[in-house]
């Protein structure tokens, strides 16, 4: 395109698809692959190129000749600006569509995978208000609009309390309304933003790393508990008891109310101490009649009711009858180990964090779960011959991995292992589709089920269940 025009502008493109992260794609006449920000399938527009790469442009609508039948409106005020919640605009069955057969075209792409019929996306009940975990920023210098960086007045207020504007680490949007939590968290943030103001405290300045106020991390539960973590840059305590005092005072739903004294480059507090100001160290959730303490560390599924769900499917698939020994390959605090324990005769939970591993031995604890036992170490190097022999070998193996998927060397054992059943869940079928393709040699896929757990969003967790071969 040269210096001179750096931008082309594509006539009439129809979007055709959702692609990688959910992006709306179309192509163009002459054949280029076309990124549309803000758009979805079934959309006619003119756009605007803002990046050229090898292989595709992105770009900008400028005009809408036509708007697709799947539209929505969204909710949110903050829609196209904040970095979550990209799929608001599409109607809620076309996007569990679109779910469904990103899952589908990653297994056969990917794997190369013979697939029995995939059983229909499981949709989420609430397809707002649903995480029971959100983390906000605090930031000096909020993202502004156009139209105030276009205006001639001067722009006094330039604190902020919300989230990153994607790909800019250093700006963050200032939120009046999050459609993602129930209440309280709108109106706990919003009570600390202003309390902030009203009392001078300083938002950080993350380039400088100067401030008192760095994030604001709030978790819930379905039994109606609230934990609040305010992580301080500045070790300032009169102004530190000031801010959570109010919020003591204010909300005498917040259960649980913890703070952190980070100096770190980084915001990750899983390195640093916990202080417990009021109330208790944990909240607790309930799935049906087991109890789990969530501390501020802890890992659990942030769509609690359907993780509920996600937990019954992953049960199901399991065929448990009383008499197994099932290993949980990437347990974390011991969740589905624990749901599952009262169908099998033994469970082993595998998992590299120690702290999580604490957890889910003082979870089984509390929930009488005594043929559980829980192990710490990396899988890679911990999940052997050795292991095997000492915790016995398994009838039914679960394994929850992260996103990057399964190490090769622990498709390797569980491919020696030869177990009766694999139970995979991911929140990546594109690795789940990798590692599914290893196992294909000895295993043969007998269910799949993707489920929801993230609306609005084109993140999707699937589910598959393999059985040895004859």
């Amino acid at each position: 395109m040269g210096r001179r025009n750096r931008h082309k502008i594509f006539e009439n493109l129809e979007i055709i698809d959702t692609g990688h992260k959910g992006k709306a794609v179309a192509k163009s006449k002459d054949g280029h692959v076309v990124f549309v920000d803000n758009a979805i399938p079934g959309d006619i527009v003119h756009a605007k190129t803002y990046k050229k790469r090898r292989r595709y442009y992105q770009a900008k609508p400028i005009k809408f000749v036509k708007y697709s039948a799947y539209r929505a409106d969204p909710v949110c005020e903050h829609f196209g600006v904040c970095g979550g919640c990209k799929w608001q605009n599409m109607q809620y069955q076309k996007q569990l569509q679109f779910k469904q057969k990103s899952v589908e075209e990653n297994l056969k792409r990917i794997g190369h995978l013979e697939l029995p019929d995939i059983t229909p996306i499981l949709a989420s009940e609430d397809i707002y208000l649903y995480r029971n975990k959100m983390e906000f920023s605090f930031s000096n210098n909020r993202w502004l609009t156009q139209e105030e960086i276009d205006s001639d007045e001067k722009i006094e207020q330039k604190n902020a309390l919300g989230f990153h504007i994607p790909g800019m680490w250093d700006k963050i949007l200032d939120l009046n309304t999050c459609h993602l939590q129930q209440e309280p968290s709108n109106a706990i943030r919003n009570a600390v933003k202003q309390f902030a103001i009203d009392n001078d405290l300083s938002f950080f300045d993350v380039r400088q790393q100067v401030g008192l106020l760095r994030t604001l991390m709030i978790r819930t539960t379905s039994t109606g508990e609230t934990m609040v973590l305010i992580q301080f840059y500045d070790d300032d305590k009169p102004k530190r008891e000031l801010l959570l005092n109010d919020l003591k005072n204010n909300f005498p739903e917040i259960t649980s109310l913890l703070y952190v004294i980070n100096q770190k480059a980084n915001d990750t507090i899983y390195d640093q101490k916990i202080e417990c100001y009021a109330g208790r160290e944990y909240i607790t959730e309930k799935m049906e009649d087991l109890s789990f303490k969530i501390d501020a560390k802890s890992f659990y599924q942030t769509n609690s009711k359907q993780a509920h769900e996600l937990y019954k499917i992953t049960r199901k698939y399991a065929q448990l009858n009383g008499d197994e020994i099932v290993y949980d390959l990437y347990t974390g605090t011991g969740t589905i180990a624990q749901f599952i324990a009262k169908k099998a005769k033994k469970v082993i939970g595998i998992e590299a964090i120690p702290e999580a591993i604490e957890k889910a031995k003082s979870n089984a604890f509390e929930n009488k779960i005594d043929n559980s036992s829980f192990v710490a170490g990396d899988i890679k190097k911990v999940f052997n011959t050795e292991f095997v022999h000492k915790h016995g070998h398994p009838d039914v193996i679960i394994t929850d991995p992260p996103r990057e998927g399964m190490h090769k060397d622990v498709v390797k054992v569980l491919l020696k292992l030869k177990s009766k059943r694999i139970v995979y869940v991911s929140c990546n079928s594109a690795t789940q589709a990798r590692d599914l393709e290893m196992l294909s040699s000895d295993y043969d896929i007998t269910n799949v089920r993707p489920v929801d757990m993230f609306p609005q969003t084109h993140h999707v967790e699937n589910v598959v269940s393999l059985e040895l071969k004859p």
